[in-house]
């Protein structure tokens, strides 16, 4: 076994429920980070009020407008497209991908996003908008690399202070993306907007908090109901389906699990006979209701999670019915429960768009870091990427 694998392969519940084992298992503090989501909220809008957005409105709406990004950062361009909606009155892409599309130009906005400041992906993206004539916007970790190419261009920067890795900086690199699109007059995010997701965003982390029993603590149960499975998630909305697919990044990269994530419309296309598979409908047929607890926790099983949003608005400004999206996941749940493939359930709750993202994402954050330290993994800590970059490295 290498040298750098750590942990074990099954959970240790017990220590989730003890504060001081989980501290001394989380020495890099993702736990603390991911506390700090609402204000995060607060921080960078404040940033985000102190740079000079609003020139960026004096030559009018653009064509289109690209968040040039990978990992959390390429995420943002999702919440803004989606938050946005479909009635946005332009093209709202998120590029993961070294500069720009071929088209961009004059007519159009950049967004380049890194929590580091120094991703291939941003700086090319920001130095191919100079080129080009398009507006830019950075948003990134101050005195950094973005930092230097955007005042280069004479464009706005906003500055997000880095104290984790990125995936624990979703709020702060987000709220900035949000901001530079409403100069534009591309999403309607005002400030109460704002104040409530980040009060959502803190009592989602006081009932997620170390010191909370697993019985009352929705993140450790939502953990402990996935310890040892191949968890699908799957959201009823495209909101609940960027929150789906957020839960995936976090729980692959803290807990090292693999994930099958999307949107529930997607699945209905041939991914919900996952649940008749090997791991889902064929092993729970043939479970042996007299075999000890040792040896049904050596039997991987399927562990759906259901992100449900009813929606908010007109149903003209969706891209589909909110009933259809509802009978979907009931429908979902209904087949589960016929194959006796356990699913969790999380809805949606708030008066915006944001602070509705914010309650699918803020529980299912604190899991995926309580999977990962039951497990005995420092969710902070991921090997492998650091070796994959020094073996990716000249």
């Amino acid at each position: 076994m290498s040298a750098s694998v750590r942990g074990r392969r099954t959970v240790d519940e017990a220590l989730l429920d003890n504060p001081d084992a989980l501290a001394e298992n989380d020495p890099g503090g993702m736990l603390r980070a991911t506390a700090s989501a609402g204000a995060q909220v607060r921080e960078t809008a404040a940033l985000a009020a102190e740079a000079n957005l609003a020139a960026l409105s004096d030559e009018g709406r653009p064509r289109a407008v690209v968040i040039a990004g990978i990992g959390t950062a390429g995420r943002t361009g999702e919440i803004l497209a989606t938050v946005a909606g479909p009635r946005c009155p332009v093209p709202v892409i998120a590029h993961r991908s070294a500069g720009v599309p071929g088209w961009v130009g004059a007519a159009d906005v950049v967004i380049a996003v890194s929590a580091s400041g120094r991703s291939p992906e941003a700086l090319g993206a920001a130095e191919a908008a100079a080129r080009r004539g398009a507006r830019l916007v950075a948003v990134g970790a101050p005195d950094s690399l973005l930092q230097s190419v955007a005042e280069g261009a004479r464009a706005p920067f906003i500055p997000v202070p880095r104290r984790a890795p990125a995936r624990a900086s979703l709020w702060g690199l987000t709220v900035p993306v949000l901001l530079a699109a409403r100069t534009f007059g591309l999403v309607k995010v005002n400030e109460a907007d704002l104040a409530e997701t980040a009060s959502r965003l803190d009592a989602d982390a006081d009932r997620c908090r170390p010191t909370a029993e697993s019985f009352v603590n929705p993140a450790k149960s939502l953990a402990l109901g996935l310890a040892g499975s191949v968890p699908i998630v799957w959201g009823s909305s495209p909101l609940a389906a960027v929150a789906a697919r957020r839960f995936a990044d976090t729980i692959s990269a803290n807990a090292r699990y693999p994930v099958v994530a999307g949107a529930l419309g997607e699945a209905g296309r041939g991914r919900v006979g996952l649940l008749d598979g090997v791991f889902g409908g064929l092993v729970e047929s043939s479970r042996d209701i007299f075999a000890d607890e040792g040896e049904e926790q050596d039997v991987t099983r399927l562990r759906v999670v259901l992100l449900r949003d009813g929606g908010l608005g007109n149903e003209e400004d969706a891209d589909e019915p909110v009933a259809v999206e509802e009978r979907r996941a009931d429908a979902v749940q209904t087949l589960a429960e016929r194959r006796g493939v356990r699913c969790d359930v999380v809805t949606a709750e708030g008066g915006s768009p944001l602070e509705r993202l914010a309650s699918l994402v803020a529980v299912p954050d604190f899991a995926s870091i309580y999977l990962a330290l039951a497990h005995g993994l420092d969710p902070m800590a991921v090997p492998a990427v650091t070796e994959m970059k020094e073996l990716s490295n000249p």
